[in-house]
């Protein structure tokens, strides 16, 4: 039976509580690295034979060639012709209306680009200009009106549109006109407004402001951020309170797998209130299904300003090229802009440019492009930036994996081949306030102007090998990764903050694991 303390010889009392305190200090250690580890790094998740093949059975070989525009090897043999279709639509330039066919006239009259893979190279990203008198084209820029009035600023949130427009201009600038004098380059729009013909509506520049940023090891890498230069605009001053953000047009590949991720499983990662205390408060933005006629949570865009496919697809025919569909009926012409609405559209008898088959058609292409393979999995340096993402936090936002679901809501097409998959896209698809170094101080329905979604990881490190448009963040500022980390801010501050302060090897160990994905 064991004795009281008290009656313990002197010796081992000592003995026993200098046990104890280093016990005591051991344990308050473990709990000190406990509450560390909870703030990061964190814990690093056991590597899964399914990362090999992040798309699940829809994963795609970049041999012989790397491309963002594969068909998913699983898509049912019936349903190939129809992609192929799809993709037919995607890559032909539409023309001036009317012409001997209505299967592809209707164009404008005033866009961004003649189809939808001209900004979308081989299904990657667009190119930025480097030169100041080279015009936008590829990269698009949105504007809407921002007022100090929140009440204001509230109603334009819940509506069908989600900003309030330039009131002459629209949401979106149309640096393209179907005017003769445009396509031959002979004239300034506001000189191919004063002909008597439709001018596009001004033309963009980009501007690069450079700077650069120095690790605490003393490391510099330079930095550059895009300036907008609007000339020539053609259709008289914008609102003073018009706010202007560049986006670069993004990769295409595995967007059918993330409109298959599960909303109960996007919800439960957004934490808007920041409950649990580590610094990340992703939220869904809420937003205007055409299909449902109902607000839906958004996945799609820069600004989740999107529900489902058949939006991202309906908006871009319209906004970016000028034809009208069931999902976006009207022109991209303003009702100021009197002469482009005067113009003949290619309408058919349910008065659309685009109808409801063809429109599926492409949408069907889109949900349909697979996901290149990973690359250098078993690489030890490869191996060690994996455990140095997760130990850095990257996947609080950066949500690693997900499993289908064969069907979604609203949406009735069969793509069943889709669903089941377990997928690697590091995306929570959530939004995230990323700091005042990436705000464009434009809301878009719920997401505020210093949001952004979550963009996926999977295939970043092809996008120099699909088509040189190596152009990271949403207005493309990022050359590298390494700077797009560098201008993460705000919710994303402290994992930044843990890459910067690893040591280079580490830091370039961390970047091929991402280059790998």
């Amino acid at each position: 039976m064991s004795q009281p303390l008290t009656s313990q010889k002197p010796g081992m009392s000592r003995l026993f509580a200098v046990l104890t305190m280093l016990l005591l200090a051991l344990l308050a250690g473990v709990y000190c690295a406990g509450l560390k580890l909870s703030a990061g790094p964190f814990v690093v998740t056991p590597v899964s034979e399914t990362e090999r093949y992040p798309g699940g059975s829809a994963t795609v070989s970049i041999s012989p060639f790397a491309s963002m525009e594969k068909v998913v090897p699983n898509l049912p043999e019936r349903e190939k012709p129809h992609f192929y279709s799809g993709r037919a639509l995607a890559r032909q330039p539409w023309v001036k209306a009317p012409t001997i066919t209505d299967a592809r006239d209707g164009l404008g009259p005033i866009y961004n680009a003649r189809g939808c893979l001209a900004c979308h190279i081989k299904g990657g990203k667009s190119l930025l200009p480097t030169r100041p008198d080279a015009p936008l084209f590829g990269p698009l820029v949105r504007m809407s009106v921002v007022l100090d009035d929140a009440s204001a600023m509230q109603t334009a949130a819940q509506s069908v549109d989600g900003v309030i427009p330039d009131p002459v201009y629209g949401d979106q600038l149309q640096t393209q006109s179907i005017a003769l004098l445009h396509q031959l380059h002979k004239a300034t729009p506001l000189e191919i407004a004063e002909s008597g013909d439709v001018p596009p509506e001004a033309y963009a520049y980009l501007d690069w402001e450079a700077s650069s940023y120095t690790y605490p090891d003393g490391h510099v890498v330079e930095l550059r951020k895009p300036l907008l230069n609007l000339k020539h605009a053609a259709y008289g001053d914008f609102d003073p309170n018009t706010r202007f953000s560049l986006r670069n047009a993004p990769a295409i590949h595995g967007m059918g797998l993330l409109e298959r991720i599960p909303q109960q499983a996007l919800a439960a990662l957004a934490d808007p209130d920041d409950l649990n205390g580590d610094g990340i408060s992703g939220r869904q933005n809420q937003v205007w299904d055409s299909r449902t006629q109902s607000f839906q949570p958004g996945r799609f865009g820069h600004k989740a300003n999107r529900p489902n496919l058949d939006m991202i697809v309906g908006s871009a025919f319209a906004n970016d090229i000028g034809i009208s569909n069931p999902m976006f009926p009207n022109q991209p012409c303003s009702p100021q802009q009197t002469l482009c609405n005067a113009q003949r559209n290619g309408n058919n008898r349910q008065g659309f440019e685009l109808p409801d088959n063809l429109l599926r058609l492409v949408t069907n292409f889109n949900r349909n492009l697979g996901v290149p393979i990973r690359r250098d999995m078993d690489n030890s340096d490869v191996k060690a930036g994996r455990s140095l993402f997760y130990q850095a936090g990257c996947h609080q936002c950066h949500q690693p994996s997900f499993v289908t679901e064969d069907r979604v809501a609203g949406i009735d097409e069969p793509q069943s081949h889709l669903g089941g998959q377990t997928i690697w896209p590091y995306t929570d698809l959530l939004l995230h306030d990323m700091g005042p170094a990436l705000a464009d101080g434009r809301p878009d329905f719920a997401a505020s102007g210093s949001e952004w979604r979550t963009p996926p990881l999977w295939g970043a490190g092809l996008l120099q090998q699909v088509n040189g448009a190596a152009a990271y963040l949403h207005d493309g500022r990022a050359r590298t990764l390494e700077e797009a980390i560098l201008w993460h801010g705000g919710e994303a501050a402290a994992a930044q903050g843990r890459f910067v302060n690893l040591s280079q090897q580490q830091r370039q160990q961390l970047l091929k694991f991402v280059g790998s994905l």
